[in-house]
């Protein structure tokens, strides 16, 4: 085990306030299990982490879910993380933001919203979302967040009904008054694992859509901040996940535990902590989940002789799961990997099978 004090203080956190949204995409981060809402932490708990998480070193806390908004006090709680010094961002899908609800926000002192968009077609991206109408009530929102003067991110997941119009929807963050736009490729574990052959764009189609971020990227130098995630299927190395297990963020459920990363609850065997039993600084240092992966000497070769070890980590641990099927293999997204050949045939073959209908994320669906 790592020493503790040789373990850099918590910098992020990412507060999944409720596994409820109204949305059903189908390359979800939650669990394909979702905590049901009587499981939810309430006000006072959830304003003690806060509390705890600026007290541990915590800088800026993402309020998530699901959908943060659905929660009847996400605005007091939004306040009180003002109040200790935490630099809030919204991480929303727009639907179920009413006015009174922004306005309220905005008085809490929120610092800035972070947007979901499907598509830049209306008809495919409320097909994406589930959801009928979502496409032009997130635009509303994104009119409310410029207008009030509050930074804008648009976070754009890319798969096979949407890799086409990458750039577009750069654009359209641009138009929309965005200060940041986050191109992410879809990762493949929990909903995106089920719905992977429904999802993934074909090698050809990811450079086309990779280029014309990337000239963009160039072109609006100083009008957006463009964050390109490459896609992970078609890469010779990994990314350092999470900027390596339990470094710098983590991750509190709605009922209270806490994750090195979203995904962590697919690896068998961790031990996670409580909130409701253990105070935040308790957790990043001594939790058995968070020490599981931490620094280097969990690694196999070819990671733990390898010159990146410190850069990608190995990269992620789920994805390393539940391609190989142990945590502690080399993701296979790395060349170095004896099985990457093999990711390229998957991503092959499953770009091969052609439209398939989703499995949307509901709180009622089966894993």
């Amino acid at each position: 085990m790592i020493a503790r004090e040789a373990i850099p203080a918590p910098a992020g956190m990412l507060a999944e306030l409720t596994h409820r949204c109204p949305l059903g995409c189908p390359y979800c981060s939650n669990p394909l299990e979702l905590e049901k809402p009587a499981s939810e932490l309430d006000k006072a708990t959830w304003k003690r982490v806060f509390s705890e998480a600026a007290e541990a070193g915590v800088l800026h806390v993402h309020l998530s879910g699901g959908e943060p908004c659905v929660r009847a006090d996400i605005a007091e709680l939004t306040a009180h993380c003002a109040d200790v010094g935490l630099y809030t961002n919204l991480i929303t899908s727009g639907v179920g933001l009413n006015r009174k609800l922004f306005d309220a926000l905005v008085e809490a002192r929120l610092d800035h919203i972070q947007l979901s968009l499907q598509d830049a077609e209306a008809a495919s991206a409320d097909r994406i979302a589930g959801y009928d109408g979502a496409f032009a009530r997130k635009q509303e929102i994104a009119h409310w967040t410029v207008e009030a003067g509050l930074p804008l991110t648009i976070n754009a997941v890319m798969h096979r009904a949407n890799i086409a119009r990458a750039a577009r929807m750069v654009e359209l963050a641009i138009e929309l008054g965005a200060r940041r736009v986050e191109v992410a490729h879809t990762q493949y574990y929990g909903w995106g694992l089920v719905n992977r052959a429904a999802l993934m764009p074909s090698r050809e189609e990811t450079e086309i859509a990779v280029a014309a971020v990337e000239a963009l990227r160039k072109k609006h130098d100083g009008v957006i901040v463009i964050d390109h995630v490459v896609p992970d299927y078609h890469a010779r190395y990994p990314k350092a996940c999470m900027s390596g297990w339990a470094r710098r963020t983590f991750n509190v459920t709605p009922s209270g535990k806490v994750l090195p990363c979203h995904a962590a609850e697919t690896i068998p065997g961790l031990e996670f902590w409580n909130v409701r039993e253990k105070s935040v600084a308790e957790i990043w240092y001594g939790s058995p989940a968070f020490n599981a992966y931490r620094g280097v000497e969990w690694m196999k070769e070819p990671c733990r002789s390898c010159d990146r070890r410190e850069i990608d980590f190995g990269g992620c641990r789920c994805q390393a799961l539940a391609l190989t099927g142990d945590a502690c293999n080399t993701d296979p997204i790395c060349e170095k990997s004896p099985l990457h050949a093999e990711i390229g045939s998957i991503a092959a073959i499953d770009a091969a099978t052609g439209a398939q209908d989703y499995r949307y994320r509901r709180m009622n669906a089966r894993a």
